[in-house]
């Protein structure tokens, strides 16, 4: 079958809408028709080459959709159901599934080259095999994904809003709730309150901390934050988020501070590292410019502040029990994911939405396909 996908074939070069072919789903696989698809940065890192991948490649790793047909063997899914894509698959069977820590599951292992198990490439075009970002490429109509990335949900949930579930929003709610670990009374610094920030905001609030001080140049976003979705401070610089977390606590400073940003570097790790007190948590959920050092700390303060420094995917999530969960807790009213969305594109104004996405004028943009 054919299918309009959205496609990056150079690193700096603009993103392509080309027709594809798209094989039928072979064992173990899912025929999915994708209705709408996020814009998280992650995407932007492929074409801006912090992060090395395989090209050409199918963008979107964020979305949702439904199952029109499945392949030998699939039993998580069948035809007809509504499902969010986990941008990381999970197995269920290798020692970190195991063990309860699905975000790290060893089939995450190729999602940047983009082929599915057993060398796959269910897409093709005048440039042979193409990947899909994440084994999934929701930046096309239709794609052909493992079961293992396929979550279902109930069919009364609004696929656009249960898109953002895929990836941004338990990335930045576990980010808080799972890695820092927030707990009542504390005192969070959460820096950069983009699509995966504001969700880190929602998390520190949804498990009682007093302070939650956001850090972002951005007024509207600001203002957002606090308005909104539960910041108790917002402030444009990181040095005024760390006097105010010293002033809050009465000299203590900051329990744990979260960073999410869109490009992770040196400074905001070392500011982070100065506004947490002793014992606190820094949690680095962006990513980095790949094969740069950018958590360069005082190896002494390190170790006689006890202060702890935690990468994370995922915000920790473990996909299959947690995505179903959120979306109860955005039925029941207590996430909010309706106001995450500030705007919707076409699947051509894919450059477009992320121009705008890069210059800090939308939160969340959503794909919205046409079939």
């Amino acid at each position: 079958m054919k299918t309009k996908a959205a496609v990056i074939h150079e690193v700096g070069k603009a993103i392509e809408i080309e027709e594809l072919d798209l094989n039928g789903p072979g064992a173990g696989e899912v025929l999915v028709r994708y209705t709408h698809a996020g814009l998280c940065h992650s995407d932007v890192h492929l074409k801006h080459g912090d992060l090395p991948a395989r090209l050409p490649m199918v963008l979107g790793h964020e979305g949702a959709g439904i199952v029109e047909d499945v392949g030998i063997g699939v039993t998580r899914v069948k035809p007809a159901d509504h499902i969010v894509c986990s941008f990381i698959p999970t197995c269920g069977k290798c020692h970190w599934c195991a063990t309860g820590q699905q975000a790290i599951c060893d089939m995450g292992a190729t999602i940047l080259e983009g082929s599915l198990p057993g060398e796959r490439w269910p897409l093709t075009g005048p440039r042979g095999q193409y990947g899909a970002m994440c084994m999934l490429g929701t930046f096309s109509q239709y794609g052909v994904i493992h079961e293992t990335s396929a979550v279902p949900i109930r069919g009364d949930l609004p696929l656009e809003q249960a898109a953002l579930v895929g990836c941004g929003v338990p990335t930045g709610w576990g980010s808080a709730v799972n890695v820092a670990g927030v707990r009542p009374g504390d005192t969070v610094i959460i820096y950069g309150v983009g699509g995966i920030g504001m969700n880190a905001v929602q998390g520190a609030r949804s498990v009682g901390a007093t302070n939650i001080i956001v850090v972002d140049p951005i007024q509207w976003k600001r203002e957002k934050a606090t308005s909104v979705f539960g910041a108790t401070h917002a402030v444009e610089k990181a040095e005024d988020a760390q006097q105010l977390a010293i002033d809050l606590t009465y000299g203590v400073g900051a329990t744990s501070a979260i960073i999410t940003v869109g490009v992770a570097d040196s400074e905001v790790v070392e500011q982070a590292f100065r506004a947490i007190s002793k014992g606190g948590t820094i949690v680095v959920t962006a990513v980095g410019k790949f094969g740069e050092n950018t958590v360069v700390l005082p190896s002494a303060e390190l170790t006689l502040f006890r202060k702890t420094v935690k990468g994370t995917v995922f915000g920790d999530c473990n996909p299959t029990s947690d995505i179903p969960q959120i979306l109860d807790m955005y039925q029941g009213g207590r996430l909010k994911l309706d106001e995450l969305i500030t705007e919707r594109f076409a699947l051509e104004q894919v450059d477009e939405a992320y121009d705008r996405l890069l210059a800090g004028e939308i939160l969340r943009g959503v794909i919205v396909h046409e079939h």
